[in-house]
């Protein structure tokens, strides 16, 4: 689909940020990599060929018995013994990192935590579990998180701003006070009491940071629903006979998605910020579960083990530093001050800027 002025503008604006631009092409090729994690870090090989068969242990559970052992159960294909039964009818393709978030690693030079060797490039943490491992599934049920929180609570926030800026009056007033009361309560308090209540999940976690979170959004949406609903061309649309709802969808919301888009890697950075520190304190992920915020902890309980703590501060602090890039620039695309920058004639932007504010579609 072809863009207009305004939208080809925004586009290079965001493209002259060299450093938002870098950064969200790093951040995508991190994030799409972990997606697929089973394939880089796993305790089970990628293809076994054994008697003339292929077997795909990432995708199937296969009993030792296949493979000549004696247990029905799961084979073990860090085993010794597993592997010779199986190079001695065929062969193991391996991923790069033969170890999963919760795979404990054996024959370490040392006690656990381990420094990192030729096996475990970061070493090991307190359980002896590969960290690089870890590492790359904390990365990405991270983001995932940090995604499905911004994405939930920015539909959330956005329909309680429209709803607000649009009707005023004692609906804005009532919000308002509601808001302004739930904001100030002890967020952080009120998330360690609840997590400590129920044994944790990511469902049960992303729904009690929901709780808090939708409000971040609701301020901007209601300003610009409060400035735009009384424009000539909503006036029209109302006295044509459109629906409240088909006015706030169609006419206002397009505009208000302007700021709002602003803000959205701004949300995600705090929302994995928030899962962060949850993990940290011990109120977050069930244990064992792959955490960023659970390897800091580590580090500050295991001081002589300095390679915990640096690995997760590192692959914390440049997450949250590609995020805050990414917004600047999506903050730089959208800033009106910059409406000249793509080379357009003013009279060509200024057009753009009016079919934007000036009425809806046909």
């Amino acid at each position: 689909m072809a863009l207009g002025p305004i939208g080809r503008r925004r586009l290079h604006n965001f493209r002259a940020n060299r450093r938002g631009t870098i950064s969200l092409w790093i951040f995508l090729a991190l994030f799409f990599s972990t997606l697929f994690a089973e394939f880089i870090a796993n305790d089970k090989p990628l293809l076994v060929r054994f008697d003339g068969a292929f077997y795909f242990p990432v995708f199937q559970q296969i009993p030792e018995t296949r493979y000549g052992g004696f247990f029905e159960t799961e084979t073990e294909y860090k085993d010794p013994e597993v592997q010779s039964l199986i190079e001695e009818k065929g062969w193991m393709l391996w991923p790069l990192i033969p170890f999963s978030y919760d795979t404990v690693c054996r024959d370490l030079p040392g006690g656990a935590p381990s420094p990192p060797t030729s096996d475990n490039w970061l070493g090991t943490d307190d359980q002896a579990r590969d960290v690089t491992a870890r590492l790359i599934y904390g990365f990405r049920i991270s983001v995932l998180f940090g995604l499905a929180l911004t994405l939930v609570s920015s539909v959330i926030g956005i329909a309680a701003g429209a709803v607000q800026g649009y009707f005023g009056g004692r609906v804005d007033l009532v919000f308002q006070r509601f808001i302004e009361i739930w904001s100030s309560l002890p967020t952080l308090y009120l998330l360690i009491i609840l997590s400590s209540l129920v044994t944790p999940t990511f469902w049960w976690l992303l729904s009690l940071l929901l709780l808090f979170s939708w409000t971040q959004l609701v301020p901007v949406v209601r300003a610009e629903f409060l400035r735009t609903r009384n424009f000539d061309y909503v006036r029209a649309a109302r006295a044509l006979g459109a629906s409240d709802v088909t006015i706030m969808a169609k006419h206002i919301l397009p505009n208000a998605m302007v700021a709002t888009l602003t803000f959205l890697p701004f949300i995600l950075s705090g929302a994995i910020t928030a899962l962060t520190a949850l993990d940290f304190l011990g109120f977050g992920l069930p244990p064992g579960s792959p955490s960023l915020g659970e390897l800091l902890n580590q580090g500050k309980s295991n001081l002589s083990a300095p390679w915990l703590g640096l690995s997760g501060f590192v692959v914390i602090a440049l997450m949250l530093s590609l995020l805050i890039f990414v917004g600047e620039a999506v903050r730089d695309a959208f800033d009106p001050r910059k409406s000249f920058a793509s080379g357009a004639s003013p009279a060509e932007e200024t057009a753009g800027d009016d079919s934007l504010h000036a009425g809806a579609p046909a």
